[in-house]
Protein backbone atom coordinates (compact mmCIF):
# COMPACT_ATOMS: atom_id res chain seq x y z
CA UNK A 1 0.00 0.00 0.00
CA UNK A 2 1.05 3.36 -0.81
CA UNK A 3 2.66 5.18 2.49
CA UNK A 4 0.39 8.27 1.68
CA UNK A 5 -2.67 5.94 3.12
CA UNK A 6 -1.10 6.91 6.33
CA UNK A 7 -2.70 10.02 5.84
CA UNK A 8 -6.24 8.71 6.23
CA UNK A 9 -5.86 5.87 9.17
CA UNK A 10 -4.29 5.26 11.75
CA UNK A 11 -1.92 2.06 11.61
CA UNK A 12 -2.75 -0.58 14.84
CA UNK A 13 -0.99 -3.69 15.66
CA UNK A 14 -3.32 -6.43 16.38
CA UNK A 15 -3.91 -6.00 20.00
CA UNK A 16 -5.10 -2.28 19.04
CA UNK A 17 -7.80 -3.86 17.32
CA UNK A 18 -10.50 -2.70 20.40
CA UNK A 19 -9.84 0.39 19.92
CA UNK A 20 -12.00 2.83 22.31
CA UNK A 21 -13.02 5.07 19.11
CA UNK A 22 -12.74 2.65 16.20
CA UNK A 23 -13.27 4.19 12.87
CA UNK A 24 -14.50 4.29 9.11
CA UNK A 25 -10.79 3.92 8.29
CA UNK A 26 -8.72 1.69 10.86
CA UNK A 27 -6.36 0.66 9.77
CA UNK A 28 -5.85 -3.41 10.35
CA UNK A 29 -2.54 -5.03 9.79
CA UNK A 30 -2.17 -7.50 6.47
CA UNK A 31 -0.20 -9.98 6.50
CA UNK A 32 1.70 -8.43 3.87
CA UNK A 33 2.89 -5.40 5.92
CA UNK A 34 0.35 -3.43 4.28
CA UNK A 35 -3.13 -2.17 5.99
CA UNK A 36 -6.60 -2.40 5.08
CA UNK A 37 -9.17 0.28 6.25
CA UNK A 38 -11.66 -1.16 8.95
CA UNK A 39 -14.60 -0.01 6.77
CA UNK A 40 -15.02 -0.76 2.91
CA UNK A 41 -18.24 0.44 0.59
CA UNK A 42 -19.68 -2.85 -1.18
CA UNK A 43 -20.39 -2.20 -4.98
CA UNK A 44 -22.13 -5.86 -5.32
CA UNK A 45 -26.15 -5.50 -7.02
CA UNK A 46 -24.94 -1.82 -7.16
CA UNK A 47 -27.43 -1.27 -9.89
CA UNK A 48 -25.92 0.54 -13.75
CA UNK A 49 -26.63 3.98 -12.65
CA UNK A 50 -26.30 4.20 -9.56
CA UNK A 51 -23.19 2.65 -8.13
CA UNK A 52 -20.96 5.62 -10.00
CA UNK A 53 -22.57 8.46 -7.51
CA UNK A 54 -22.48 6.17 -4.77
CA UNK A 55 -18.65 5.66 -4.86
CA UNK A 56 -18.06 9.55 -5.35
CA UNK A 57 -19.96 10.24 -2.82
CA UNK A 58 -18.36 7.18 -0.63
CA UNK A 59 -15.06 9.02 -1.29
CA UNK A 60 -16.14 12.24 -0.74
CA UNK A 61 -17.44 11.35 2.88
CA UNK A 62 -14.39 9.58 3.89
CA UNK A 63 -14.36 6.17 2.35
CA UNK A 64 -10.90 4.78 1.35
CA UNK A 65 -11.35 1.58 1.02
CA UNK A 66 -13.68 0.42 -2.21
CA UNK A 67 -14.56 -3.15 -2.64
CA UNK A 68 -15.13 -4.27 -6.47
CA UNK A 69 -15.41 -7.58 -8.50
CA UNK A 70 -15.66 -8.53 -12.73
CA UNK A 71 -18.80 -10.75 -11.50
CA UNK A 72 -20.55 -7.68 -10.40
CA UNK A 73 -20.43 -5.94 -14.27
CA UNK A 74 -20.20 -2.59 -12.56
CA UNK A 75 -16.38 -2.09 -12.31
CA UNK A 76 -16.81 0.53 -15.28
CA UNK A 77 -18.72 2.79 -13.19
CA UNK A 78 -16.45 2.38 -10.18
CA UNK A 79 -13.72 3.52 -12.66
CA UNK A 80 -15.21 6.73 -13.62
CA UNK A 81 -16.24 7.33 -10.41
CA UNK A 82 -12.65 6.68 -9.37
CA UNK A 83 -11.05 8.88 -12.24
CA UNK A 84 -13.61 11.58 -11.05
CA UNK A 85 -12.52 11.87 -7.45
CA UNK A 86 -8.72 11.53 -8.22
CA UNK A 87 -9.15 14.22 -11.55
CA UNK A 88 -10.74 16.84 -9.23
CA UNK A 89 -7.65 15.96 -5.96
CA UNK A 90 -10.21 14.75 -3.63
CA UNK A 91 -7.49 11.61 -3.29
CA UNK A 92 -4.46 9.95 -4.77
CA UNK A 93 -4.73 6.82 -6.17
CA UNK A 94 -2.50 5.65 -3.31
CA UNK A 95 -4.95 6.99 -0.26
CA UNK A 96 -7.22 4.22 -2.14
CA UNK A 97 -7.46 0.53 -0.97
CA UNK A 98 -9.15 -1.34 -4.24
CA UNK A 99 -10.20 -4.92 -3.77
CA UNK A 100 -10.90 -7.00 -7.34
CA UNK A 101 -11.63 -10.54 -7.60
CA UNK A 102 -10.88 -13.35 -10.25
CA UNK A 103 -14.18 -14.76 -11.46
CA UNK A 104 -14.64 -18.44 -12.03
CA UNK A 105 -14.61 -18.67 -15.68
CA UNK A 106 -10.95 -17.06 -15.55
CA UNK A 107 -9.02 -19.49 -13.35
CA UNK A 108 -7.36 -20.61 -16.07
CA UNK A 109 -6.56 -16.77 -17.36
CA UNK A 110 -5.85 -15.05 -14.03
CA UNK A 111 -3.74 -12.20 -15.90
CA UNK A 112 -6.10 -11.53 -18.26
CA UNK A 113 -9.19 -11.23 -15.42
CA UNK A 114 -6.81 -9.60 -13.76
CA UNK A 115 -6.09 -6.72 -16.66
CA UNK A 116 -9.73 -6.80 -17.41
CA UNK A 117 -11.44 -5.66 -14.25
CA UNK A 118 -8.22 -3.00 -13.76
CA UNK A 119 -8.85 -1.71 -17.67
CA UNK A 120 -12.46 -0.98 -16.53
CA UNK A 121 -11.38 0.50 -13.02
CA UNK A 122 -9.33 2.63 -14.48
CA UNK A 123 -6.53 2.24 -12.47
CA UNK A 124 -2.93 0.55 -12.44
CA UNK A 125 -3.23 -1.71 -10.10
CA UNK A 126 -5.15 -3.01 -7.04
CA UNK A 127 -4.15 -3.56 -3.57
CA UNK A 128 -6.06 -6.75 -3.66
CA UNK A 129 -6.81 -9.22 -5.92
CA UNK A 130 -8.82 -11.97 -4.74
CA UNK A 131 -9.98 -15.34 -5.72
CA UNK A 132 -13.88 -15.22 -6.35
CA UNK A 133 -15.23 -18.40 -5.27
CA UNK A 134 -12.92 -22.07 -5.37
CA UNK A 135 -14.91 -23.29 -8.71
CA UNK A 136 -13.31 -23.20 -12.03
CA UNK A 137 -16.01 -22.88 -14.50
CA UNK A 138 -15.56 -23.72 -18.27
CA UNK A 139 -14.24 -20.55 -19.70
CA UNK A 140 -15.68 -21.86 -23.24
CA UNK A 141 -19.01 -22.31 -22.05
CA UNK A 142 -22.35 -20.97 -23.13
CA UNK A 143 -22.26 -18.02 -20.84
CA UNK A 144 -19.16 -16.08 -20.43
CA UNK A 145 -19.57 -16.23 -16.47
CA UNK A 146 -22.17 -18.33 -15.92
CA UNK A 147 -21.94 -21.16 -18.24
CA UNK A 148 -24.71 -24.16 -17.72
CA UNK A 149 -24.93 -27.50 -18.80
CA UNK A 150 -27.98 -28.86 -21.06
CA UNK A 151 -29.36 -30.66 -17.51
CA UNK A 152 -28.95 -26.73 -16.38
CA UNK A 153 -26.33 -27.36 -13.29
CA UNK A 154 -23.04 -25.15 -13.86
CA UNK A 155 -20.53 -25.94 -16.66
CA UNK A 156 -17.75 -26.62 -13.84
CA UNK A 157 -14.14 -27.09 -15.30
CA UNK A 158 -12.78 -30.14 -14.03
CA UNK A 159 -9.46 -29.60 -15.71
CA UNK A 160 -8.13 -27.30 -13.29
CA UNK A 161 -8.13 -27.01 -9.64
CA UNK A 162 -8.37 -24.17 -7.13
CA UNK A 163 -4.93 -24.92 -6.38
CA UNK A 164 -3.85 -24.59 -9.40
CA UNK A 165 -5.54 -21.44 -9.35
CA UNK A 166 -4.20 -20.02 -6.51
CA UNK A 167 -0.45 -20.75 -7.63
CA UNK A 168 -1.31 -19.00 -10.66
CA UNK A 169 -2.32 -16.10 -8.57
CA UNK A 170 0.89 -16.35 -6.90
CA UNK A 171 3.16 -16.46 -9.93
CA UNK A 172 0.66 -13.36 -11.18
CA UNK A 173 1.79 -10.85 -7.93
CA UNK A 174 5.46 -12.56 -8.37
CA UNK A 175 5.53 -11.48 -11.68
CA UNK A 176 3.52 -8.56 -12.31
CA UNK A 177 4.33 -6.88 -8.71
CA UNK A 178 3.33 -3.12 -10.00
CA UNK A 179 -0.74 -4.50 -11.01
CA UNK A 180 -1.10 -6.71 -7.93
CA UNK A 181 -0.43 -5.59 -4.30
CA UNK A 182 -1.63 -8.77 -2.51
CA UNK A 183 -3.28 -11.83 -3.35
CA UNK A 184 -6.24 -13.84 -1.43
CA UNK A 185 -9.45 -15.61 -1.33
CA UNK A 186 -13.53 -15.70 -0.68
CA UNK A 187 -15.69 -18.01 0.33
CA UNK A 188 -12.94 -20.25 1.67
CA UNK A 189 -13.76 -22.73 4.41
CA UNK A 190 -11.49 -24.13 6.47
CA UNK A 191 -11.52 -27.37 4.86
CA UNK A 192 -10.26 -25.70 1.21
CA UNK A 193 -8.05 -23.28 3.23
CA UNK A 194 -5.90 -25.89 4.66
CA UNK A 195 -5.76 -27.73 1.56
CA UNK A 196 -4.86 -24.57 -0.28
CA UNK A 197 -2.26 -23.85 2.51
CA UNK A 198 -0.45 -27.20 2.46
CA UNK A 199 0.45 -26.26 -1.45
CA UNK A 200 0.90 -22.81 -1.41
CA UNK A 201 4.37 -20.67 -1.20
CA UNK A 202 2.29 -17.62 -0.43
CA UNK A 203 -0.21 -17.76 2.46
CA UNK A 204 -3.51 -15.42 1.58
CA UNK A 205 -3.66 -12.18 2.43
CA UNK A 206 -7.38 -12.11 2.94
CA UNK A 207 -10.60 -14.27 3.64
CA UNK A 208 -13.67 -12.65 1.99
CA UNK A 209 -16.70 -14.47 4.02
CA UNK A 210 -20.37 -14.07 4.45
CA UNK A 211 -20.22 -12.83 7.95
CA UNK A 212 -22.72 -11.71 10.48
CA UNK A 213 -24.26 -12.99 14.19
CA UNK A 214 -26.64 -15.14 11.79
CA UNK A 215 -23.39 -16.99 10.65
CA UNK A 216 -20.25 -16.03 12.22
CA UNK A 217 -18.36 -18.55 11.15
CA UNK A 218 -16.09 -18.84 13.93
CA UNK A 219 -14.38 -21.59 12.71
CA UNK A 220 -13.13 -20.16 9.89
CA UNK A 221 -12.46 -16.74 11.27
CA UNK A 222 -10.28 -18.73 13.98
CA UNK A 223 -8.56 -20.48 11.43
CA UNK A 224 -7.33 -17.68 9.26
CA UNK A 225 -6.50 -15.74 12.82
CA UNK A 226 -4.15 -18.28 13.75
CA UNK A 227 -2.59 -18.39 9.62
CA UNK A 228 -2.54 -14.83 9.88
CA UNK A 229 -5.14 -14.55 7.16
CA UNK A 230 -7.18 -11.50 7.50
CA UNK A 231 -11.17 -11.72 7.54
CA UNK A 232 -12.90 -9.26 5.66
CA UNK A 233 -17.00 -9.54 6.65
CA UNK A 234 -19.49 -9.11 3.06
CA UNK A 235 -23.07 -9.65 3.93
CA UNK A 236 -22.73 -8.14 7.69
CA UNK A 237 -26.51 -7.30 7.43
CA UNK A 238 -27.84 -10.52 6.57
CA UNK A 239 -29.87 -10.16 3.34
CA UNK A 240 -32.92 -7.90 1.73
CA UNK A 241 -35.00 -7.59 5.21
CA UNK A 242 -32.92 -9.22 7.08
CA UNK A 243 -34.24 -11.04 10.61
CA UNK A 244 -31.20 -9.22 11.92
CA UNK A 245 -32.91 -5.77 12.24
CA UNK A 246 -35.41 -7.19 13.99
CA UNK A 247 -33.65 -9.78 16.27
CA UNK A 248 -33.89 -9.06 20.10
CA UNK A 249 -30.05 -9.34 20.46
CA UNK A 250 -29.53 -7.08 17.99
CA UNK A 251 -32.26 -4.55 19.31
CA UNK A 252 -31.02 -4.73 22.96
CA UNK A 253 -27.24 -3.98 22.47
CA UNK A 254 -28.37 -1.09 19.93
CA UNK A 255 -30.40 0.37 22.36
CA UNK A 256 -27.43 0.23 25.16
CA UNK A 257 -25.60 2.35 22.64
CA UNK A 258 -28.23 4.35 21.68
CA UNK A 259 -27.73 3.92 17.97
CA UNK A 260 -29.34 1.92 15.20
CA UNK A 261 -29.07 -2.36 14.46
CA UNK A 262 -27.35 -1.48 11.32
CA UNK A 263 -23.94 0.23 13.19
CA UNK A 264 -24.37 -2.30 15.72
CA UNK A 265 -24.06 -5.45 12.96
CA UNK A 266 -20.50 -3.19 11.48
CA UNK A 267 -19.41 -3.07 14.31
CA UNK A 268 -19.68 -5.96 15.51
CA UNK A 269 -16.96 -6.93 13.06
CA UNK A 270 -14.11 -4.35 14.04
CA UNK A 271 -14.62 -5.94 17.39
CA UNK A 272 -13.47 -9.28 15.76
CA UNK A 273 -10.72 -8.06 14.24
CA UNK A 274 -11.89 -8.06 10.59
CA UNK A 275 -12.78 -5.06 7.93
CA UNK A 276 -16.13 -5.13 6.89
CA UNK A 277 -18.14 -4.10 3.56
CA UNK A 278 -21.07 -2.09 3.98
CA UNK A 279 -22.62 -1.98 0.54
CA UNK A 280 -25.18 0.71 -0.19
CA UNK A 281 -26.42 3.44 -3.11
CA UNK A 282 -28.26 5.67 -1.22
CA UNK A 283 -25.99 8.69 0.48
CA UNK A 284 -27.62 9.13 3.85
CA UNK A 285 -27.08 5.29 4.67
CA UNK A 286 -23.69 5.59 3.08
CA UNK A 287 -23.22 8.39 5.35
CA UNK A 288 -24.85 6.36 8.57
CA UNK A 289 -22.90 3.45 8.21
CA UNK A 290 -19.27 5.52 8.84
CA UNK A 291 -20.66 5.74 12.48
CA UNK A 292 -18.83 2.71 13.70
CA UNK A 293 -18.50 2.10 17.28
CA UNK A 294 -16.90 0.16 20.09
CA UNK A 295 -18.28 -3.05 21.33
CA UNK A 296 -17.73 -4.84 25.13
CA UNK A 297 -17.19 -8.24 25.64
CA UNK A 298 -20.88 -8.46 27.04
CA UNK A 299 -22.27 -6.96 23.46
CA UNK A 300 -20.27 -9.96 21.96
CA UNK A 301 -22.00 -12.16 24.08
CA UNK A 302 -25.44 -10.88 23.06
CA UNK A 303 -24.72 -11.24 19.74
CA UNK A 304 -23.32 -15.00 19.58
CA UNK A 305 -26.52 -15.70 21.21
CA UNK A 306 -28.03 -15.22 17.99
CA UNK A 307 -27.46 -18.05 15.95
CA UNK A 308 -27.42 -20.27 18.94
CA UNK A 309 -30.95 -18.77 19.47
CA UNK A 310 -32.02 -18.98 15.60
CA UNK A 311 -30.00 -21.04 13.95
CA UNK A 312 -27.26 -20.92 11.59
CA UNK A 313 -28.70 -18.79 8.45
CA UNK A 314 -26.16 -18.24 5.07
CA UNK A 315 -28.44 -16.27 2.67
CA UNK A 316 -25.57 -15.93 -0.39
CA UNK A 317 -24.65 -18.94 -1.92
CA UNK A 318 -24.66 -18.79 -5.59
CA UNK A 319 -25.94 -22.87 -7.13
CA UNK A 320 -22.42 -23.96 -8.08
CA UNK A 321 -23.90 -27.82 -7.17
CA UNK A 322 -20.43 -27.62 -5.55
CA UNK A 323 -19.58 -28.51 -1.50
CA UNK A 324 -17.77 -25.68 -0.40
CA UNK A 325 -16.58 -27.56 2.92
CA UNK A 326 -18.86 -25.23 5.13
CA UNK A 327 -20.70 -27.26 7.31
CA UNK A 328 -24.12 -25.58 7.21
CA UNK A 329 -24.04 -26.35 3.67
CA UNK A 330 -22.97 -29.85 2.85
CA UNK A 331 -24.61 -31.34 -0.08
CA UNK A 332 -22.36 -31.19 -3.45
CA UNK A 333 -19.27 -31.65 -5.55
CA UNK A 334 -16.34 -31.67 -3.34
CA UNK A 335 -13.41 -29.64 -5.34
CA UNK A 336 -11.50 -29.50 -2.06
CA UNK A 337 -8.36 -31.29 -3.98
Amino acid sequence: MNPSLGNFILKLSPRDIFNPKPTMNTAIPLNTGATIPALGLGTWQSAPGEVKKAVIHAIEGGYRHIDCAYCYQNEDEVGEALQDVISRGIVKRGDLFITSKLWCTFHTRAEEGLQKSLDLLKTPYVDLYLMHWPVPMNPKGNHPLFPKLEDGSRDIDHSITHIDTWKNLESLIKSRPDKVKAIGVANYSVKYLEKLLAQSTITPAANQIENHPLLPQQEVVDFCKEKGIHITAYSPLGSTGSPLFKDEGVLEVAKKHNVGPGTVLLSYHLARGSSVLAKSVTPSRIDENRNLIQLSASDLDALEAVHKKNGVQRFVYPPFGVNAGFPDKPDGIDLSG
